[in-house]
């Protein structure tokens, strides 16, 4: 079968490759770039443990033509942690809040909370459950993943609130600081 060229960015990194049409994302993925924290499971798009984000959006890598991915940008589990090596939010919270066991669906998982947390920072539990019902775990009975996810939102809320807190306390010192210098000038112009 002939082979076409795929240029793509994985993970931040071009990359250029000879793929068959026939080639998943998911195998492209594990056997040509050794990414292999995508995990197969089903394989029929079901499990979630593939789960990857193209151009920011959660697929089933396992139901994706990597040919497809021609000129896109894909995310792998890998790809979400930092380059200073240490675990994003996410998958803090999951360690933290025990929302794996074996952890083999936790990648997919874990990409699938990231995808669903960037398109919606403030879900209730119902609505991470429901977010989520396209990932499938034999091990954890999903109330660690679902509290993992909830703490995510409880920091980034409470993060965001302390943000706000102190751009408007430099901007009340600043307005401060605005008529202290105008009250100022108002005393020199007196005084003269």
């Amino acid at each position: 079968m002939a082979e076409h060229r795929l240029e793509a960015t994985v993970n931040g990194r071009e990359v250029t490759a000879m793929v068959e049409p026939r080639l998943t994302l998911a195998d492209f993925l594990r056997e040509k770039l050794r990414l292999t924290g995508t995990h197969l499971g089903c394989e029929h798009g079901v499990c979630g443990a593939c789960t990857v984000l193209v151009d920011g959006a959660a697929i089933r890598s396992c139901l994706a033509f990597a040919i497809q991915m021609q000129g896109c940008s894909i995310t792998t589990v890998e790809g979400l942690t930092p380059d200073s090596g240490e675990l994003t939010d996410v998958q803090a919270a999951f360690r933290a809040e025990h929302g794996l066991q074996c952890g083999f669906c936790t990648p997919g998982f874990v990409v699938s909370a990231t995808a669903l947390l960037a398109e919606r920072p403030d879900l209730t539990a119902a609505e991470v459950r429901e977010g989520l019902s396209g990932n499938l775990c034999r091990c954890t009975g999903y109330q660690g993943i679902v509290r993992a996810v909830q703490s995510v939102i409880r920091s980034r809320q409470a993060a965001s609130s302390g943000q706000q807190a102190e751009a408007g306390a430099a901007q009340a010192a600043g307005t401060t600081q605005e008529a202290e210098a105008g009250a100022a000038r108002a005393a020199g112009v007196a005084g003269s």
